[in-house]
Parts: C-alpha cells; sequence; structure tokens
C-alpha cells in the first residue's frame, strides 16, 4: 500500500501542470498560438489571461504561473530584478493601440483630430484600461495627453482591469469610444462588430511586449517559450497587427 501511495506521488509530482499568465492584448491571437504549439506535442497546459500589472503582483505573492507573457517590458523586468525569472527573458513582439467604436460610427472620420474631438465631445463613455495595471491603459493615457485630449476625456473615462474587459464595453454599448490594442481590434468577434482606425505611434511609449520563464519552470513552459520565438507563432502574431523581432 505504502509503495502504491508513494507511485502515485511520484507521478502526480512528475506531472506538473504548467500555467501560462498571458496578456489580455494577447488573448486571440495567442489561442492560435496554443492551437498551434499543442499540435506538436500533447499538452495539458493551463492558459489564464488578464492584465501585466495583476500577474506581475500575483507572481511576486508566489503564484505558481510558468510562463510570464507580458503586454510590456516593465513587469517582466521588474520580476527578473526581483529574481522570480530564470533571465531577463525577451521581446516577442511589439503592440500597437487603436480607436474603435460600433460599427454605426464614422470611425473613419477619426483621421480627423476636429472629427474626433467632437466625437469624444458628443461621448458618454470612453472605455480605456487600468494604466497602472494594464500597458494598452497606461498608452492610451499618453495618446490622449499628447494630442491635446485628455481634459476634454477624462471625466468620461471608464476603466476596465484589462483591456479586454476595456474592448468589451464598447462591443456591449457601456461605452462609445474605447481605445484598445490593435490585435483586439483586429479580431473575428470585435471586427464584427466594431471599426477601428490605428492611433500614431509616435504618440505613446513603444509597446514593447516581452516574455519570461519563472524559475523551475516546466519542461512544457521551457518549448512554448521556444515555439513563441518561432516563425509560426510570428506569423501569427503578424496577422493580429504586431510586429515581431
Amino acid at each position: 500500500m505504502i509503495l502504491t501511495l508513494l507511485f502515485v506521488f511520484a507521478q502526480s509530482v512528475g506531472a506538473q501542470q504548467t500555467t501560462v499568465a498571458v496578456a489580455a492584448n494577447m488573448k486571440d491571437a495567442f489561442a492560435e498560438i496554443d492551437a498551434a504549439f499543442r499540435a506538436t506535442e500533447k499538452s495539458q497546459m493551463r492558459v489564464v489571461y488578464g492584465s501585466s500589472g495583476n500577474f506581475a503582483a500575483q507572481i511576486m505573492n508566489g503564484a505558481p504561473f510558468n510562463l510570464f507573457i507580458s503586454a510590456d517590458e516593465r513587469f517582466p523586468l521588474e520580476l527578473y530584478k526581483q529574481g522570480k525569472t530564470e533571465d531577463a527573458g525577451i521581446v516577442y513582439a511589439s503592440g500597437k493601440l487603436a480607436i474603435i467604436t460600433k460599427k454605426s460610427t464614422e470611425t473613419k472620420s477619426f483621421d480627423s483630430k476636429e472629427v474626433l474631438t467632437k466625437a469624444i465631445q458628443r461621448a458618454n463613455k470612453i472605455a480605456i484600461a487600468k494604466p497602472e495595471l494594464a500597458p494598452y491603459g497606461k498608452a492610451a493615457v499618453e495618446y490622449l495627453k499628447a494630442e491635446g485630449l485628455w481634459e476634454l476625456a477624462k471625466d468620461k473615462l471608464i476603466y476596465g482591469d484589462n483591456i479586454g474587459i476595456a474592448t468589451m464595453y464598447v462591443i456591449t454599448g457601456g461605452a462609445d469610444i474605447g481605445l484598445t490594442a490593435l490585435s483586439l481590434a483586429k479580431s473575428p468577434e470585435v471586427a464584427k462588430q466594431t471599426s477601428y482606425r490605428l492611433v500614431d505611434s509616435k504618440f505613446y511609449e513603444p509597446l514593447k511586449q516581452r516574455m519570461v520563464l519563472m524559475k523551475g519552470a516546466t519542461p512544457e513552459a521551457i518549448d512554448l517559450y521556444l515555439f513563441m520565438q518561432g516563425n509560426q507563432a510570428k506569423l501569427i502574431l503578424q496577422k493580429y497587427g504586431y510586429t515581431t523581432p
């Protein structure tokens, strides 16, 4: 009986589940990458989506993630400085910011700052992600300030805990305008119901997205980390509007 219990315990230790923390802006792109990765090997990994800031805080408090795929560099590099990761990781993609509205709105006119200003004046709510937690929320604030629209927009802002939630506010009608990741704006579900306009990247800090392996990462997490750097994953990322190294 004791030998049997020891054998079961050894199996459970050897079969440690891989858990991956993925920034919400990557949801649709990573779903395709995940499917491609699982086609190469039998995978039982668990994928969790959320804000990069929340994930960093959870990892600092001992959350058992094996790989952190962030929406920026700041959070992964802070974890590295705190000794939580194998190394400084790598930039796997750079993202872009976009403005979205429901299909009925003339988003194409937003190429004119004057028209965008009028749209903000008419809007009841404008959705962005919480800038302290989500890099795309931080970029949205930088853009509004750089374009001189902050004072006009600030009292109309509603905040999502991550960029996926902020995007859903526009889809469901909770907000008239949203500032989101281009990757989400281009996703089939969002593109079906909204129109988007790309924001000029000169108005916000570059959205370089870094991933890091946690100390003691599982072999499967290491395989995924390497897969994310390969041509197949890069093509998927480019399809969703990311630029890749």
